[in-house]
């Protein structure tokens, strides 16, 4: 009961509507304030008035005319310029949100509406299990999308997009105190509750996360590939004005998302804006490595970005070998993959080498870099020319190869340094005609830079073929992955001799049914759909086969 004081010159009454997440309408009531009373308490004056008990701590006061949320509790009314013509409503400031990941599904889960964006992007990341959140932000839907299913209500697409997996729980909110973080549990042992044994790195990483109750590999795994029919009903932007107007959607990260006019179970795309990925671990980043690779894919089939026909004829043959070992069961099983501790062994070498011991090669001398010395051919493709390969001596170092007239002159200025970063290693091999070649693509200031290089054995071309593919990606033979790639490349040639496979791919039939979902429609439209299936096969054929899924992607 309001007593007379009350009723003073100062004080005067402030409507605040109440949304209530159990309760669909909202309900108003009536509080009596004064200019010099602080946010905290009239909140506190207005959970005694509405007589309900519960937990209130996540609920807060949005300012509807300013379109601003009272966050400063201790401020007060004055100070924010609140009268009593202000609408204010107390409403929870975690609610469910639909987010379409770059892998096109779509998850609901709770997030904060009142944080800013940036902060928001890092809690949906915990959740999701990404690294380096500040790589992504949020991006509003095309308007075209809406218009474009309006018209198509009843079309089976509206049921593959909007096949929601839900991680919205209760018991979860985004930012509590009570999860201690996922990004610490790298450098922290863990064990198995059910078998007592250490946990792996990726148990360890999900094991906080709603998505240990579901299948965590909806999202660390590549999914089929949708039917042609399916692509040709989505939004593809057709104009340049089209695919500008894609950057103009990102929301602003320094605002809230109800700031911005995001309310509840609306839908928003999560995806990867600052294209500078920093520490990417295939141990801690299934999820982020995936989603990245989708988002690629997504990308050239929707025709957001441009490409030349021989980069989406590369990427589709990927495409395809990714979806077959992501079905297959031989698919890397990041689960069961053996835990090594690297600062456990870094320190253990340290050790042994200050005691004068030799280490095990873990630790390796990163000055002391092989480098390879033989003779090989080398032919340039030019207009009207007859010539035939001719003999060079080459010497590969780091990630460049030089070569001269002859052994004797390697101690002088080479003939030519060829830089190897960034090119493309295409294989030329025919076991059956003994033909051992290596197709180099090397990136110059005036275009691209075309030269064959010939081995003379199997052995010589291993060892010249995993350097070559190393020094594209920036690494050396130095690497400890070098000797293995060199003995996968033999154990391919020996499987090539031994059964003669011919050069179209055993599964060419598996490929000619997908064909037309692995490239953009424009591009299937321009040719014929045996000519996509042709220039597939043969891309399938330059260096995809022997990839193992993670260098796939």
């Amino acid at each position: 009961m309001n007593t007379a004081v009350d009723y003073t010159s100062t004080s005067w009454e402030l409507i605040i509507a109440v949304n209530h997440q159990y309760e669909g309408e909202q309900k108003e009531f009536p509080v009596r304030v004064s200019g010099d009373l602080h946010i905290g308490g009239v909140m506190l004056r207005l959970v005694e008035r509405i007589q309900i008990s519960q937990d209130w701590s996540d609920y807060g006061l949005w300012w509807e005319q300013k379109c601003c949320w009272l966050l400063k509790t201790h401020w007060t009314l004055d100070k924010y310029g609140i009268q009593a013509d202000a609408k204010l409503i107390f409403t929870p400031q975690h609610r469910p949100l639909r987010l379409q990941l770059p892998n096109m599904k779509t998850v609901r889960l709770k997030v904060s509406f009142s944080s800013v964006v940036f902060k928001t992007v890092s809690e949906i990341c915990k959740i999701l299990n990404i690294r380096r959140s500040e790589e992504l932000s949020l991006l509003k839907p095309s308007d075209e999308v809406f218009k474009k299913k309006r018209k198509k209500e009843k079309s089976n697409m509206d049921v593959i997009i909007e096949d929601v997996l839900n991680l919205d729980s209760s018991s979860l909110i985004s930012g509590s105190l009570a999860s201690p973080g996922l990004y610490s549990k790298t450098m922290t042992p863990t064990y198995d509750p059910v078998n007592g044994t250490p946990a792996s790195s990726t148990i360890t990483w999900f094991s906080d996360s709603p998505l240990t109750e579901q299948n965590c590999n909806i999202l660390a795994v590549s999914q089929p590939a949708y039917p042609p029919e399916t692509l040709a009903k989505m939004y593809k932007p057709r104009t340049l004005l089209d695919k500008a107007k894609i950057n103009s959607r990102w929301l602003d990260s320094s605002r809230s998302l109800m700031e911005q006019g995001i309310q509840e179970d609306d839908k928003l795309l999560l995806r990867f804006k600052y294209f500078h990925f920093f520490d990417l671990n295939p141990k801690y980043d299934a999820v982020r490595i995936n989603q990245l690779y989708e988002q690629a894919r997504w990308a050239i089939l929707l025709e957001e970005i441009d490409c030349t026909e021989e980069e989406m004829l590369m990427f589709a043959a990927l495409q395809y070998h990714i979806g077959k070992l992501s079905m297959s069961s031989d698919v890397l099983d990041f689960v069961n993959e053996p835990e090594v501790d690297e600062v456990e062994s870094a320190l253990a070498n340290l050790e042994v080498a200050l005691e004068g011991g030799k280490t095990n090669n873990i630790l390796e001398d990163i000055t002391d870099i092989p480098k390879l010395a033989n003779y090989l051919r080398l032919f340039r493709p030019k207009k009207l020319t007859l010539k035939p390969y001719k003999q060079y001596w080459f010497v590969f170092k780091d990630t460049s190869i030089s070569y001269f007239k002859n052994k004797e002159s390697a101690h002088g200025e080479p003939t030519e340094k060829l830089h190897l970063r960034g090119c493309d290693v295409i294989p030329d091999v025919n076991v059956a005609a003994r033909k051992f070649g290596i197709k180099l693509l090397i990136p110059v200031a005036d275009g691209i830079n075309e030269v064959y290089l010939r081995c003379e054995d199997e052995h010589q071309y291993a060892t010249w073929m995993a350097a070559c593919k190393f020094a594209s990606k920036g690494k050396t033979m130095a690497d400890s992955s070098y000797r293995t790639e060199v003995n996968n490349i033999m154990s391919f040639l020996k499987m090539k001799n031994v059964t003669s496979v011919p050069q179209v791919p055993n599964d060419t039939e598996a490929v000619d049914l997908s064909s037309e979902s692995l490239v953009s429609p424009r591009y299937v439209k321009k040719f014929k759909t045996k000519q996509v299936q042709t220039s597939l096969s043969t891309s399938f054929l330059h260096g995809v086969t022997d990839l193992t899924l993670i260098k796939c992607i």
